[in-house]
């Protein structure tokens, strides 16, 4: 199969163009795997997070046990009440062990989750991490467990409970087998999570999981990396672009966010060359052509900008923020204690550059503009016709 751009899920080098990934997941697991921390991958939509743990699971495999598993795998219903969550997850280690473990050597590693499922009254979270602790002290190799979309969880207490165990564990981990390394991936931070639950004040800011480590390694792409990926390209479809100034035209709109930095290539590689103002393929990979793409994506309803839309209506100090920036030019002081700053920044719509913040890159501005004139266009002709 011929190897193409990917917007769509997950990347995989064998089928995919994608930037190469080795030194990021080399600094993760010296910095992060192999002190046996538990820390939390947290970044904006489509921002290369699933990516990065199914490349780090492989990259990790031959000295480690991982266990990869995926909160959306487990119902809305199985995270209302402790029993229902702890079953429901257990079944999903499970499987997750079957899958990474040789048949061999697995069944007597996970036979105390076996055990666990089999005792139907006893479905408890204190019960399930004597279990889990079991599992972790019978493994040959050091477990390291990875959860993805811990978002699915945010609403509910079940899952606050679980981390106040694996909190728990974690600090006794010298009396204690347990999990030698735990990785959660979502757009929330575990701190944002009891917000969604309750909004006083203390809940905002105290967390279950303080023992995280603070994940602060770069997930967007630079102009080198993006020019590592088209040189692949390059080699394979000769397409006589100047490599190194393609890169840094997609990096000057997209400031390497992952999802937008693919959507251009993809749209340069298969819809741009049909049309009639790009007669040859050497006209595709210039300045014009990635105009005319990031001008395509502008127009179109995509996820991302979706989510975008439907946050700005959900959290209005964010949408007042962006105003502000953006058409009255005013200067904001980034200040780590203010939510909705904070929470942009989390959400990957604004960067902190030289003690203040601006929109994250020039699509999210231009983006933004749009929405922002012609929320003011129409309001300003409902005004006229009342």
């Amino acid at each position: 199969m011929e190897k193409y751009f990917n917007t769509e899920g997950i990347c995989n080098p064998r089928y995919h163009y994608m930037v190469p990934l080795d030194d990021r997941l080399s600094k993760i697991r010296q910095r992060y795997v192999e002190r046996g921390s538990y820390f939390v991958i947290n970044r904006g939509r489509q921002y290369g997070k699933t990516t990065t743990l199914r490349a780090l699971a492989e990259y990790l495999r031959s000295d480690y046990i991982v266990l990869s598993i995926d909160f959306q795998e487990i119902g809305t219903a199985e995270f209302q009440d402790e029993a229902a969550f702890c079953k429901a997850f257990a079944e999903v280690l499970i499987k997750a062990c079957r899958n990474n473990i040789k048949a061999e050597d697995g069944e007597g590693i996970f036979e105390p989750l076996i055990r666990f499922l089999k005792e139907i009254d006893n479905f408890t979270m204190r019960k399930m991490f004597e279990e889990l602790s079991q599992v972790c002290e019978r493994a040959p190799m050091p477990i390291v467990m990875m959860i993805n979309e811990v978002d699915s969880a945010s609403n509910y207490q079940v899952f606050l409970d679980f981390l106040a165990l694996l909190r728990g564990y974690y600090l006794n981990r010298e009396n204690t087998s347990i999990f030698h390394s735990v990785i959660l991936a979502g757009i929330y931070d575990i701190k944002n999570l009891k917000l969604k639950i309750r909004s006083d004040r203390e809940h905002k800011y105290n967390s279950p999981w303080n023992i995280a480590a603070k994940y602060n390694l770069e997930m967007s792409f630079s102009a080198t990396e993006i020019s590592s990926m088209l040189q692949e390209y390059e080699s394979d479809h000769h397409t006589g672009m100047d490599v190194k100034k393609t890169a840094e035209l997609i990096y000057d709109y997209t400031s390497g966010y992952p999802y937008l930095v693919s959507a251009i290539c993809k749209l340069l590689d298969e819809e741009i060359p049909e049309s009639d103002d790009f007669e040859e393929v050497r006209s595709v990979w210039t300045a014009k052509g990635v105009t005319e793409a990031v001008s395509r994506i502008l127009d179109e309803r995509i996820p991302l900008f979706e989510s975008m839309m439907r946050q700005l209506a959900e959290y209005p100090d964010i949408k007042r923020m962006l105003y502000v920036v953006l058409f009255q030019g005013k200067r904001i002081a980034y200040n780590p204690d203010n939510f909705a700053l904070n929470l942009s920044v989390m959400f990957g719509y604004i960067v902190k550059k030289s003690g203040s913040i601006q929109v994250a890159n020039r699509m999210f501005e231009m983006r933004l503009y749009s929405y922002f004139l012609s929320e003011e266009e129409l309001t300003s002709a409902i005004s006229d016709e009342a």
